[in-house]
């Protein structure tokens, strides 16, 4: 062996040596390093979810049950489960060992199916053979406390990180949130004394009072909001004091979380009837006044203009005796309307609404103004005073014109806000000893508003029946869900508000899809076209029936009858012809796409890379080459 083949033996001998230690070295080094270099940053935790990993202080064990059998036949639930129990390991990595990550495949009859109904995990039937399928999560905490994740739906794949934020939230904080309820319409249990009898609660502070500890607040007496108190739920804010207001002001700018409800027309308003008098309500003043703080806030709100839309208008019957009409003051918004990419009203399906107004942000306020409810396109502003004494609705429709605008009916609002008490506290209000007023915000407003009041009320969403004697209400419409969505976001860690909606695991191909759609829409024009001819063969049969001469049989079909069935079958196999042959050009198409992808990836970019390979080697060549040549000429010459 020469002595320039040993020097090249024992060069790659260092060189192994050399990868082998590094390789200990960095994984010792950079332990719990990761780069991610997706497209949408789907493994990048958000800032909000490091810091609730961070301010967890005992352990949580989160069990995720996942049956990967199941979906054999479904790859895209496969690659969706995958990346699910990808992200959870890497909240586990992040959590310093805080989580305790289980992932579980519950066989059937085995303990570790118990174990997940226990835990509140069920199973979805898939597939035509009904294959139980466990894809959940639950967690459990120090003290017995639980919470679950039935299934991890694929339509709010955006929203994974949020639902497995909150849950590890809730684990972490389990005290029940506290809502102060400070409401100028009677939602909750008491006395009417209207009807002189005592009232149910609304539906929706009947949930409320289930999943929050809600402590209702009198406008009359309030002079300090309790630092206690999660969110405030402010509903018909009317004839606020002055001291009311400022305790409001004074919550918000501490960083307070709000849920405001306010209405140019609330129907449920009361305050201004005279028991003696049931018609004195329809003429009273049912609009909300918040005061200075809207303003002050940033936000635009008119107490005399009504939204109203000519598409969401709902059908409704002012009487027995009369026919439905459209109202275009009572609005029945769809998904379309809602904000998706929102977790208060992402997956909802309909809201409905009655006499709603609108918001939008004053110019240069400096707040982030995102709407959550719009209105159609064919909608226009419409004057409060048009909808009292209203006994037909079709007169809404004399002069109305849309503008073509979407107006906002609900909203989210952040950002720094100044106090609406610059001049200090309002006379009668005394502050703790020590304490100043704040005159800016501590933390960022944080604040939900909907322009309308009557989505709280039950007859917009459910419907009473009697199940054995109890009153069961059944839910039409999503409006109790939304507002329960606000509670619970408001009610989390300003971290777990922050935590929004992400980008999608899913890529599709979207060059297919064109094709896919362009095929499908040639194949309805040839699929009309086939139903067009046999509707007009069925026309021609039928008058020829009709011409049938008298002396032959019933069952007998003339030489003309015979001669357009056959002209018709004819026709109708050249149609089906002719649309598998559309059908063929869309997977002829997919496979030319597909084959001119494998060989780009297989043969073109391997070639591209070789030969600018080559040309690399070819050109450093020549410069060691044009660098030893001078040298060789002087040896020469020498």
């Amino acid at each position: 062996m020469t002595q320039r083949s040993q020097l090249g033996s024992a060069a790659l001998v260092a060189l192994a040596v050399l990868f082998i230690g590094l390789t200990i070295l960095f994984q010792q080094v950079l332990r719990g390093w990761r780069i991610d270099l997706t497209e949408n940053r789907l493994y990048t935790i958000a800032p909000g979810t490091e810091r609730i990993l961070e301010s967890l202080r005992e352990p949580i064990n989160l069990y995720f049950f996942f049956t990967p059998r199941a979906t054999d036949q479904y790859p895209s639930l496969r690659t969706y489960g995958t990346r699910v129990q990808e992200f959870l390991e890497e909240l586990a990595a992040r959590s310093d060992g805080k989580l305790r990550l289980n992932v579980i495949d519950p066989q059937p009859f085995s303990e570790e199916e118990d174990r997940a109904a226990e835990l509140g995990v069920r199973p979805v039937p898939i597939g035509s053979t009904g294959t139980q399928l466990y894809f959940g999560l639950a967690g459990t905490n120090s003290t017995d406390g639980r919470a679950a994740i039935e299934f991890f739906d694929p339509a709010k794949e955006e929203f994974l990180e949020y639902d497995v934020a909150k849950l590890i939230y809730q684990l972490a904080n389990p005290k029940k949130p506290v809502v102060g309820l400070l409401s100028g319409l009677q939602i909750t249990a008491g006395f009417d004394p209207m009807s002189g009898q005592m009232r149910e609660p609304w539906i929706v502070a009947a949930q409320a009072q289930q999943l929050f500890t809600v402590r209702q607040l009198d406008a009359r007496t309030l002079k300090r909001v309790d630092p206690e108190i999660d969110v405030l739920m402010l509903v018909h804010p009317k004839d606020l004091p002055p001291a009311a207001q400022f305790a409001i002001d004074q919550f918000a700018l501490r960083g307070g979380r709000i849920l405001a409800f306010v209405d140019p027309i609330a129907e449920a308003d009361t305050s201004g009837a005279d028991p003696g008098n049931p018609l004195s309500a329809m003429f009273a003043d049912k609009s909300s006044k918040p005061g200075k703080l809207f303003e002050t806030w940033g936000i635009e709100f008119d107490p005399k203009s009504v939204v109203a839309d000519a598409q969401y208008g709902l059908t409704v019957s002012m009487s027995a005796s009369s026919p439905p009409v459209r109202h275009l003051g009572i609005l029945g918004l769809d998904a379309a309307s809602l904000d998706q990419s929102d977790v208060v009203t992402s997956g909802l399906s309909n809201v409905n609404l009655a006499t709603a107004g609108y918001l939008r942000p004053k110019k240069d306020a400096g707040i982030e103004f995102t709407p959550l409810l719009q209105s159609s396109t064919q909608a226009a502003i419409l004057p409060a005073d048009r909808f009292t004494m209203l006994s037909d609705p079709s007169t809404l429709r004399d002069g109305f014109q849309p503008t073509g605008e979407r107006y906002t009916i609900a909203a989210r609002v952040t950002g720094k806000v100044k106090t609406a008490f610059p001049d200090g506290p309002p006379e009668g209000v005394e502050l703790p000893e020590g304490e100043k007023p704040l005159t800016e915000s501590v933390e960022p407003l944080n604040l939900i508003v909907f322009a309308d009041t009557d989505v709280l009320a039950d007859y917009l969403w459910v419907r009473h029946s009697s199940f054995f004697g109890q009153r069961v209400a059944h839910a039409w419409a999503s409006n109790g869900d939304l507002v329960l969505n606000a509670l619970d976001n408001l009610a989390g860690s300003t971290d777990l508000i922050s935590v929004r909606g992400r980008a999608t695991f899913t890529r599709p191909f979207e060059r297919v899809e064109a094709l896919r759609r362009n095929a499908e829409a040639r194949f309805r024009a040839k699929e009309k076209e086939l139903e067009e001819e046999l509707r007009a063969t069925e026309e021609k049969l039928t008058q020829l029936e009709s011409q049938r001469s008298s002396d032959q049989g019933a069952l007998i079909l003339t030489a003309e009858q015979q001669k357009e069935i056959e002209r018709f079958q004819q026709e109708k196999l050249r149609i089906r012809k002719e649309l598998r042959d559309v059908r063929l050009g869309l997977d002829q198409d997919i496979r030319r796409l597909g084959n001119t992808l494998k060989a780009t990836n297989i043969v073109v970019v391997p070639a591209v890379y070789a030969l600018v390979a080559l040309g690399i080697g070819f050109w450093r060549r020549r410069r060691r080459l044009a660098q030893e040549r001078p040298a060789t000429s002087g040896e020469v010459a020498a």
